[in-house]
């Protein structure tokens, strides 16, 4: 391969890095912005969150597409190729967290000033703060190819499950206690599903991350410490 092919496939490369990485900043600030807007009742940030969402899809598009012409114009091999596809695996997990954190900015305006129990908000913020961090992290392992940060990440997750559990249980509550509750519990039981749903979508770039430095995926199972489903069937029994 001439040094000119060479060259080029390397500046196609750094430019779906730049751009992952820009998607990586916007969906980090959608996050962080959609809680705050729940916790303190802020419709202008709210609005901001969803009003950032369409760069993120551009830049999603943008990154598929180069990636696919990549592959194409150059034939990548080996770690070229799968550093091609996983360009493609990521972006698709960081535009889905971006309409993870648009879907709690528009339940923060449905919920307007409603009551909201302080001690979900508490535990909403501790868990998004948890999630925050492990996207932070699995964001820089792909950055650095740094496999152990995202064998960090990966194990982390289980932690996120259990805190999720406890926020479903705690709001079960509070709707059997009193029919009123029910719908501003059911939009933070919601919203606590898009932060564990994003928390799942930061171990899958962990894996990816794994699959792109080795070559190999996790013979492992993930760890899962949701009980969410088990805790719905005690209280209807």
């Amino acid at each position: 391969m001439s040094e000119h092919i060479v060259s080029s496939y390397d500046a196609d490369l750094q430019g779906l890095r730049q751009r992952i990485a820009e998607m990586g900043g916007i969906a980090e600030k959608m996050l962080v912005d959609s809680v705050a807007a729940l916790a303190r009742h802020d419709k202008p940030l709210a609005q901001a969150v969803i009003a950032s969402d369409p760069r993120l899809d551009v830049l999603h598009r943008e990154v598929e597409e180069n990636a696919i012409l990549t592959i194409a114009r150059r034939q990548p091999l080996a770690v070229d190729l799968r550093e091609t596809i996983s360009a493609i695996r990521i972006v698709g997990d960081v535009e889905r967290i971006g309409d993870l954190a648009k879907n709690i900015a528009k339940r923060a305006l449905a919920i307007g000033d409603d009551f909201q129990p302080h001690k979900i908000v508490v535990g909403l913020r501790h868990m998004n703060d948890l999630v925050m961090a492990q996207l932070k992290d699995v964001l820089d392992a792909y950055a650095q190819k740094d496999t152990a940060k995202a064998l960090d990440v990966w194990k982390r997750d289980g932690a996120i499950d259990a805190l999720y559990t406890s926020l479903f249980r705690e709001l079960l509550t509070y709707m059997m206690e009193d029919p009123r509750n029910i719908s501003f519990c059911t939009h933070l039981l919601f919203c606590a599903k898009n932060i564990e749903r994003i928390g799942d979508h930061t171990t899958n770039i962990a894996e990816t991350v794994h699959y792109l430095v080795t070559a190999e995926t996790l013979a492992i199972d993930r760890p899962k410490n949701d009980r969410s489903i088990d805790t719905t069937i005690e209280a209807g029994a």
